[in-house]
C-alpha cells in the first residue's frame, strides 16, 4: 500500500511539472488584465514567430506555448478553470481558431496564421483606413474596435472556370510538320459569391506610435475568389492636442503667466497626459519667450516604452491691457529703475 502511495504521489508530481505556466510564458502577473495580456503576447508574437528564428529548434514548440497561453488567459471561462485546477481542466475544451489571426498578421510582420504566402497566387485589393488616434492613447496606449463591412467569399450551387492560363500546345500538320498554338485552359471549380459581413477586428494603439506609421493586417482586404483576400492597411493620424504639440518623442507646450509673475517667479503643475502631475517652479525673472526642458516628460519610445523624451515649455507673459495710473508709473519707475534707458533697434528676423 505504502508503494502505491509514493507511485500516485510520484506520478502526479511528475503530472504537475509538465503543466505549462501560461502567466510565465507570456511574463505577466497573475491578476494581469486582459489588455495587459494581449499586449504583452503581441510583443512575444513578433520575437518569437518561426519564420524570425529559423535557426531555433524549439521554435515551434515555443510558438505553441504562447499561442496556448494567450488562448486560455483571454477567455474569461477558460482563465477561471485554470486558474482553479490547472491545465488539466481544460483538457476537454476543444479546439477554437487560432488567436493569431488577427496577431500574427498585423503591423507587417510579413506572416500569417497559415505561413507565407504564395507570391504566385492572385491577391484582393489592400483597403487603406485612416485611424485617429488621440495624443493620450499614443502616450498610455488602448485597445479599440474596429467595425468593417467585408465581402466573403461563399460557395454557391454550381461551377465556375477558375485558375485559367495561357498555355501552349502542338498540333500536328502532316508528316514532319507541326504548328504551336496558344490557348486559354481553365479548371473547374465550386462556384462562388460575395455576402457582406460586419468584422470587429481589435486594434492596439500601442505607447509611442509615430505619426503616419502604417499597419498591415493580412487578409482583411478585398476578397479574391481565385486566390488570396487582400490587406487592410491602418494608417495613424493625431488628433490635434489642445495643450501639447508632439515632435518626434519630444512635447511641446506653451504656459501663459501675468507680469507679476514673471517678475517674481511662481509654482505651478501642469497636468500631463496620464494624468500625472509635473511641477513647475521659478524664482527668477522669466521673460516672454523663454524655455525649460522637463526631462524624460515626454512621449515613450515606440521601441523602448521606459525610455521617454523632453517635455519643453514656453512661457508667455501677459501684460496689462488697461491704463495705469501716474501714480503707478512713478512707484514702477522707481522699483525698476532704467528711467533713462532708450529702446534698442535690431533685426530680429
Amino acid at each position: 500500500m505504502n508503494f502505491l502511495h509514493l507511485f500516485i504521489f510520484v506520478y502526479c508530481c511528475a503530472f504537475v511539472i509538465a503543466e505549462r505556466d501560461f502567466y510565465k510564458i507570456l511574463g505577466v502577473d497573475r491578476k494581469a488584465k486582459t489588455n495587459e495580456i494581449k499586449r504583452a503576447f503581441r510583443k512575444l508574437a513578433q520575437k518569437m514567430h518561426p519564420d524570425k528564428n529559423p535557426d531555433d529548434p524549439q521554435a515551434n514548440e515555443k510558438f505553441q506555448d504562447l499561442s496556448a497561453a494567450y488562448e486560455v488567459l483571454t477567455d474569461e471561462d477558460k482563465r477561471k478553470k485554470y486558474d482553479s485546477c490547472g491545465e488539466s481542466c481544460l483538457q476537454d475544451g476543444g479546439g477554437s481558431a487560432s488567436p493569431f489571426q488577427d496577431f500574427f498578421s498585423f503591423g507587417g510582420f510579413g506572416f500569417g496564421g497559415g505561413g507565407r504566402r504564395n507570391p504566385e497566387t492572385p491577391k484582393g485589393e489592400d483597403v487603406s483606413l485612416l485611424l485617429l488616434v488621440t495624443l493620450e492613447e499614443l502616450y498610455s496606449g488602448n485597445f479599440v474596435e474596429i467595425v468593417r463591412n467585408k465581402p466573403i467569399p461563399k460557395s454557391a450551387p454550381g461551377t465556375r472556370k477558375c485558375n485559367c492560363r495561357r498555355e501552349m500546345r502542338t498540333q500536328a500538320m502532316g508528316p514532319g510538320r507541326f504548328q504551336m498554338f496558344e490557348e486559354t485552359v481553365c479548371e473547374d471549380c465550386p462556384n462562388m459569391k460575395l455576402v457582406n459581413e460586419e468584422r470587429t477586428l481589435e486594434f492596439e494603439i500601442e505607447p509611442g506610435m509615430q505619426e503616419g506609421m502604417d499597419y498591415r493586417w493580412i487578409g482583411e482586404g478585398e476578397p479574391h475568389i481565385d486566390g488570396d483576400q487582400g490587406d487592410l492597411i491602418i494608417k495613424i493620424k493625431t488628433v490635434k492636442h489642445d495643450r501639447f504639440e508632439r515632435k518626434g518623442n519630444d512635447l511641446y507646450t506653451n504656459i501663459t503667466i501675468s507680469l507679476t509673475q514673471a517678475l517674481t517667479g511662481f509654482t505651478m503643475e501642469i497636468t500631463h497626459l496620464d494624468l500625472h502631475k509635473v511641477s513647475i517652479v521659478r524664482d527668477k525673472v522669466t521673460w516672454p519667450g523663454a524655455k525649460i526642458r522637463k526631462k524624460d516628460e515626454g512621449m515613450p519610445h515606440y521601441d523602448d516604452n521606459n525610455k521617454k523624451g523632453d517635455l519643453y515649455v514656453t512661457f508667455d507673459v501677459a501684460f496689462p491691457k488697461g491704463e495705469l495710473s501716474t501714480e503707478t508709473k512713478t512707484a514702477i519707475k522707481e522699483l525698476l529703475g532704467g528711467v533713462d534707458d532708450k529702446p534698442g533697434v535690431y533685426n530680429g528676423l
